[in-house]
């Protein structure tokens, strides 16, 4: 290691710090992350394996592994080298335990389960590529809790798969708190911009790369005498300094020439050097192995193309090779330095003929990426071909022959076509959509039959739809173009073609094509189907001029409906969600919610979506029976966990149960969940609409909280500053919740304009019930210091819709609001009236402020001992829901009640 010393240094400090008794048994050591960048040949893998050994005779547990140029495109490769080895270590223990609830998750990400084939939509899930990180996130910690102290070395991660790297980005941080050192190298001169990820690693964690430079010509003189004796002359010593640039490996293979040659390491013999340098870089070296004859030429082919999985047989095999021909070749480049290791070091191979040990290997990446550029294209993609009927005869998976077909030229083969869509499905089923999509991409190239081009853009499709819904739109409506669609497949290209307009705010569009296309149904079920979808999105999107009629026909149509199916559960839902938003009677939305949920509603359902599933435990919540709306919140989020559906799905599930819980007053524990939902959000899309939802929500929770400058910061930080455009809903909305804000700061007239915007576009809608969303009483608060007449006839309108529905809790609700904007004795009425409603209902919080604004307003009044008694009671249930600054203003009330009543008491 010449010249590595402050590199090296750094890692032994950072081993040291590792590897550090603590001296407290609570205390639990800390790692951190080194970057070495460099050229090729600068000796970034010498570097680290120095590492790696030193780490060893410490004690710590080493995972390692390696980009390749050749896997790069091979979704969690280098994942696999980390884990995979040490998983096995846990002898005796099987991996469904030692992985826990992670392991039908992250399994077949790690290589650890073979994927079946299955025509069931339902045994056929896919995880997310975010649940496949928290998966990865978490058999790592499990391993280094367990294995610690641990140091985890990647070598060339410029060329690290992107699955892997992405999860090693996101990880990284967690360095601060676990016993583990990560160690990186790579070229900077490789980095594409999917890969710029790894330059900022270092970044990340406050630091900055190593990066290595060229050796001195002392370095290098040291080097060459190491090798060729402690004679070689200065001049020749500074000569091959020049002729290498300082580059470590070519030095070495430099004087590894020399010495073959027999050349005295003298002034003399440095023209010949210049010859002799040429045959270690790239065009010499394929020169000089072309002299080793053809057969060398063809296996050095075959294991360019095989990558890792460049076997003896298989080698021979791709090589059109006998063993023993192989053999020999793999013999002559090893002593020509082209090939790694011992020459007679292979693997012996098993019945199948494929080895079951060690792999062919170049000396050097430099080598295998010199050799793989120089085999002739029309060569090089026909071995490619030959590579994957050989691992699929040896019995590899789909996946690891896709790698390779995605190298060869179509040719309009349905085998290949066949190949890719195998290895698309299990590349979904891994967690990993962007390789899923590769295959099928390179699947519509070869081109497929006539027959199953629909079929093939469905799933090129499906596969794009949360990544990149855009693309999916593009597909889906290609796949409805096609002539040879069958019936089945089109309703299940419209539905997910519908499903991914509305991702792209194109709802006018996805309600049309439903609605076409239940025109055009051959069969019953079919056309409930799509009135189901055209219902669903057709309510996302209803205006002020067909509002009222879907209500109609969405009430006729489940009149008669049992739930039978998922497509009369879904109308059943929505109908029961229309009666909430709509101020029917609460047991006529629980009468519709039960069916709906009788059968039962699976929420992680790929063909359905879960909108309705969401709409339906909210409703449970606005018709005064939140614990139900929690229980099917819960299933929701378990069904999600299990599935690894840990992006908006997840996210949602957690912002709406925080919101459950909001409404019942239990503050902190709704806070934590938004905050959850809020995080989920942000890390899928930026400003999309589990982002909005989460911070709607979180913002009305802080204003309940009484932060109103942490709610203030909340809505600036993810709003650019200003209020959000309306955007077509029926959860809960962030405009509402900046209407809040703006009342909560005192800029009522702003608040008022707001709310009046949204309100409008609401009450077009349909969305009357002030307990689904409230913007009306907001409104009349907001309204009451300069349009008094106006906010009064807002109020009893809210209060008039609050009765219709019938729940105590949207009753209280408006009784409350009418009182505030009412002065006199009949505000005092109107509060009693309140707080005996709020009584009976689960909304603590709305309780506690109806209690202390009837303290308040007792005091004023003069009604002291009253006062005193709504204060308290006000002041209790705040502080058990969280309400800080609600306990806070009841405590000062009360404290001016108990200041007056004993001044009344003085007085004569």
């Amino acid at each position: 290691m010449l010249e590595r010393e402050a590199e090296l240094a750094a890692a032994d400090k950072a081993l040291e710090e590792l590897c550090a008794p603590t001296g407290e048994t609570s205390r639990m050591r800390c790692g951190g992350l080194l970057a070495y960048a460099g050229a090729a040949g600068l000796g970034k893998t010498a570097l680290l394996s120095t590492v790696r050994r030193r780490a060893a005779a410490r004690g710590c547990t080493v995972l390692c592994a390696s980009g390749s140029e050749q896997e790069q495109h091979l979704p969690f490769h280098v994942v696999r080298q980390l884990l995979q080895p040490v998983l096995s270590t846990f002898d005796g223990e099987p991996l469904e335990n030692v992985l826990g609830g992670w392991y039908g998750i992250v399994g077949r990400a790690l290589g650890l389960t073979a994927d079946q084939p299955t025509q069931s939509t339902q045994d056929s899930w896919s995880p997310d590529p975010h649940g496949v990180r928290d998966g990865l996130d978490w058999a790592v910690t499990h391993v280094v809790v367990r294995r610690a102290p641990v140091l985890l070395a990647l070598d060339d991660a410029h060329w690290a798969d992107r699955e892997s790297l992405d999860w090693l980005t996101a990880f990284a941080p967690r360095v601060a708190q676990l016993p583990i050192l990560i160690v990186v190298t790579y070229r900077p001169e490789e980095l594409t911009y999917e890969r710029a990820a790894v330059s900022r690693l270092a970044e990340r964690h406050g630091s900055r790369p190593h990066s290595l430079t060229p050796l001195t010509s002392d370095a290098v003189s040291l080097l060459v005498r190491d090798r060729l004796g402690a004679d070689a002359d200065d001049a020749f010593c500074r000569a091959c300094w020049a002729i290498t640039g300082g580059s470590p490996f070519e030095t070495v293979e430099l004087a590894a020439a020399v010495s073959d040659q027999g050349l005295e390491p003298r002034r003399e013999n440095v023209p010949r050097m210049r010859d002799l340098i040429s045959a270690v870089q790239s065009n010499g070296l394929i020169a000089r192995m072309e002299r080793l004859g053809a057969p060398t030429v063809r296996l050095a082919w075959a294991v360019a193309v095989l990558g890792t999985e460049a076997s003896l047989a298989l080698a021979a095999h791709v090589a059109g090779l006998s063993t023993q021909e192989s053999r020999d070749a793999a013999d002559r480049m090893r002593i020509a330095r082209i090939l790694a290791g011992d020459a007679r070091d292979l693997a012996e191979t098993g019945g199948s003929g494929m080895p079951t040990v060690h792999a062919l290997q170049f000396l050097h990446p430099l080598i295998a990426s010199a050799v793989y550029r120089a085999i002739p294209a029309a060569a090089r993609a026909a071995m490619h071909r030959q590579a994957a009927t050989a691992l699929l005869d040896a019995g590899s998976g789909a996946t690891t022959a896709a790698r390779h077909l995605l190298e060869t030229h179509p040719g309009g083969d349905p085998w290949v076509v066949r190949q890719l869509r195998t290895a698309s499905r299990d590349h979904l089923r891994t967690g990993a959509p962007n390789a899923a999509r590769r295959c099928l991409a390179r699947a519509l190239r070869e081109p497929p039959a006539t027959e199953d081009r629909a079929a093939l853009l469905f799933e090129l499709g499906c596969s794009a739809l949360f990544n990149d819904p855009t693309a999916t739109v593009n597909h889906l409506t290609r796949a409805l173009d096609e002539p040879a669609i069958d019936p089945a497949l089109r309703e299940a290209v419209t539905c997910r073609l519908a499903q991914a307009l509305a991702h792209t705010n194109r709802l006018p569009e996805a309600a049309q094509l439903v609605a076409s296309a239940a025109r055009r149904a051959n069969s019953a079920d079919s056309r409930l189907r799509m009135q189901a979808e055209h219902l669903l999105w057709g309510g996302l999107h209803a205006d002020s001029k067909n509002a009222h009629l879907r209500s109609r026909r969405l009430a006729r149509l489940a009149e008669r409906l049992t739930g039978r199916s998922r497509a009369e559960q879904q109308i059943l839902g929505l109908r029961a969600a229309d009666a909430v938003m709509r101020s029917e009677s609460a047991a006529t939305a629980l009468h519709y919610a039960d069916k709906a949920l009788s059968p039962g509603l699976t929420w992680a359902h790929e063909d359905f979506g879960f909108e309705v599933p969401t709409i339906v435990a909210l409703l449970y919540m606005n018709c005064d029976q939140p614990d139900r709306s929690a229980e099917l919140f819960a299933q929701g989020m378990a069904e999600f966990e299990r599935r690894g559906w840990r992006g908006t799905h997840l996210s949602l599930v957690h912002t709406l149960l925080g919101y459950v819980r909001f409404r019942c007053g239990r503050l902190h524990e709704a806070e934590a969940l938004a905050r959850t939902g809020l995080r989920l959000a942000t890390r899928v899309t930026k400003g999309g609409p589990a982002e909005r939802y989460a911070v709607g929500i979180l913002t009305q929770i802080l204003l309940a909280r009484g932060q109103i400058e942490g709610a203030q910061a909340l809505t600036e930080a993810h709003t650019d500053g200003g209020p959000p455009p309306p955007e077509a809903s029926v959860l809960p909305d962030l405009q509402t919740a900046i209407g809040q804000l703006l009342l909560a700061r005192g800029r009522a007239r702003q608040a008022a304009a707001l709310l009046s915007d949204a309100g409008r576009d609401l009450e077009s809608r349909g969305m009357h019930n002030p307990s689904w969303c409230r913007w009306q009483l907001d409104l009349a608060q907001a309204q009451a210091s300069h349009h008094p007449s106006q906010a009064r006839a807002q109020a009893h309108q809210a209060l008039a819709r609050a009765r219709a529905f019938g729940t105590p809790s949207a009753i209280g609700q408006a009784l409350h609001t009418a009182a505030q904007i009412t002065e006199g004795p009949q505000a005092l009425d109107l509060l009693s009236d309140a707080i005996a409603h709020l009584e009976r209902s689960p909304a603590a919080y709305d309780l506690a402020c109806a209690l202390t604004d009837h303290g308040t307003m007792l005091r004023r009044s003069g009604h002291l001992t009253r006062a005193a008694t709504q204060l308290s009671r006000g002041m209790e249930v705040a502080a058990k829901c969280g309400a800080d600054g609600l306990t806070d203003r009841a405590r000062a009330e009360l404290s001016e009640a108990d200041k007056h009543s004993r001044g009344s008491r003085r007085t004569p």
